[in-house]
């Protein structure tokens, strides 16, 4: 019971800053699981991220997976439910008052400044995810192309990754 209470403890303190979407929390999600945790290793923890693409609300279901990882079932649904809660409050919260807070020039100034943060964020994810998992020559083929494909067409997301992980099989089997 009490590793079940730590795990939602530690859920609801990164729901909190689920702030600009999943892939601000890279870092942050990588630190806790992985590093202080230990709930995750460093494969798992990349092989969660890629496999949450796949899912509705991408790195929110790598806390499912961790959670399942630390608790069981019990710690899966934990997880899910606390990193969903406080950002889930705070929205039922602010929409409920978006007219009355979008006059608020303070508001504006506040998110305004969040903006350039939470860009810096998703670099400090991508320099995390690309140091432990770009090693080799067809891994920086597979970043270009995909960051080419996704820039100047309109080929979706899921599409990129679908691709990519096709192109890794093949690799992988010839």
């Amino acid at each position: 019971m009490a590793a079940l209470l730590q795990l939602c403890g530690v859920f609801l303190k990164i729901g909190v800053v689920f702030f600009g979407g999943g892939y601000v929390l890279i870092p942050l999600l990588h630190r806790v699981m992985v590093d202080q945790m230990q709930w995750l290793s460093l494969k798992e923890f990349l092989d969660g991220v890629a496999l949450s693409q796949l899912t509705p609300g991408p790195l929110a279901m790598l806390a499912t997976f961790s959670g399942f990882k630390a608790g069981g079932f019990a710690g899966a649904l934990a997880g899910t439910v606390c990193i969903f809660l406080p950002c889930t409050a705070l929205m039922l919260l602010i929409s409920s008052r978006y007219r009355q807070f979008s006059k608020i020039q303070a508001v504006k100034h506040f998110l305004n400044g969040i903006l350039p943060a939470v860009v810096g964020l998703v670099l400090a994810a991508a320099f995390t995810l690309g140091r432990n998992s770009l090693v080799s020559a067809r891994d920086f083929i597979l970043l270009g192309a995909g960051f080419l494909l996704l820039q100047f067409t309109a080929i979706a997301p899921m599409a990129v990754i679908l691709g990519a992980a096709a192109v890794g099989l093949l690799l992988n089997f010839s």
